[in-house]
């Protein structure tokens, strides 16, 4: 019993350990943000002077004035923190929005396409990684091994294309891109549900080849490690079938890495998706970043760095946690 206590007492103390980390993490990048913000040659108002072609001097004042942009810098970094606590972070003067709305308003739409991605990607990639391992050395292993390369190698914009190519343009299954039909009465939620899933093929299976082909090779790696393990031979020696050996002992046992690959991609997952976004029309944050980057909305571009950063902290943070639940000796070595 105290042996008890002492190890849930050291899992406590880790996971503490790990939050207050998070704290000068995410004070640093609110400053790198806002270092970015004021490095960037020139401000809102010449940005918005040169999309009008030109502006006078007064008007650009205004502007200045308008935005808080002449006033001293500690006063606009004040002014920023106070936007980021109040969730606005910034105006978008391309969209003449806040930013935050902006972004929740297209998150929807990145969760939906990124977390079908990854879940078609860890499923089928781990799977095919069983395969792999249990039949190392076959021919069955020699072709899971060439797709995962062609799937780890071949650019996202270019899978993108050629799906399109064959699926919408020549067998018309699918259909081209977008979010949903434009103009179409849809009966029911339910058609329009329907109707969603029927766009978000392409892009999302687009988005899963290179994460698949990444989860096949770290699958079958991670089995092989432990294939010759003392308790492998074990189990194999109580007379367990090698499917139920690979299931149920060294499946757990290769977890971790597939545990930190998912949480690595899913942190991630932004800078993929805006790449197959602008090529599927997909309005999400990718592509609001991508539209960002062309209209020079440093604000809007910001929120999303911030944004996507924060995400990436989040991730690491549940990884640590749940490598505690895997293996509740890291927390007890790491306190």
């Amino acid at each position: 019993m105290p042996n008890g206590g002492n190890n849930m007492n050291s899992t406590i103390n880790y996971v503490g350990w790990r939050v207050l980390q998070v704290i000068p993490t995410l004070i640093i990048i609110i400053l790198l943000a806002f270092g970015l913000m004021k490095l960037a040659p020139g401000d809102m108002a010449d940005v918005i002077a040169s999309q009008s072609g030109g502006a006078s001097a007064e008007y650009m004042n205004e502007m200045r004035h308008l935005y808080g942009l002449d006033v001293p810098i500690w006063q606009q970094f004040w002014h920023y923190l106070q936007s980021l606590f109040t969730l606005k972070m910034g105006y978008s003067f391309l969209y003449n929005a806040q930013v935050s709305e902006l972004i929740f308003s297209r998150l929807p739409a990145t969760l939906l396409l990124a977390l079908t991605a990854i879940l078609f990607a860890l499923v089928l990639g781990v799977l095919l990684g069983i395969v792999a391992a249990r039949y190392r050395g076959s021919f069955v292993d020699g072709f899971i091994s060439v797709f995962s390369t062609i799937g780890f190698a071949t650019p996202l914009f270019w899978i993108g294309l050629l799906f399109i190519v064959v699926f919408a343009l020549w067998l018309r299954w699918l259909p081209v891109g977008g979010f949903a039909t434009v103009g179409a009465d849809f009966p029911n939620r339910w058609a329009y549900l329907l109707d969603v899933l029927h766009h978000l093929i392409l892009p999302a299976f687009s988005l899963s080849l290179f994460f698949l082909s990444v989860y096949v090779r770290l699958t079958r790696s991670a089995l092989l490690d432990v294939y010759h393990q003392d308790y492998v031979r074990t189990a194999r020696a109580k007379g367990l079938t090698e499917w139920r050996v690979i299931f149920r002992h060294m499946l757990r046992n290769a977890a971790l890495p597939i545990v930190t690959l998912t949480g690595l991609e899913i942190g991630g997952l932004l800078s993929g998706s805006v790449v197959i976004e602008t090529v599927f029309g997909w309005p999400g944050i990718g592509r609001l970043a991508y539209d960002a980057v062309l209209q020079r909305d440093i604000n809007l571009l910001l929120g999303i760095f911030l944004l996507s950063s924060l995400l990436v902290v989040a991730m690491n943070l549940l990884i640590d946690l749940l490598y505690v639940v895997l293996d509740p000796r890291i927390g007890r070595r790491r306190a």
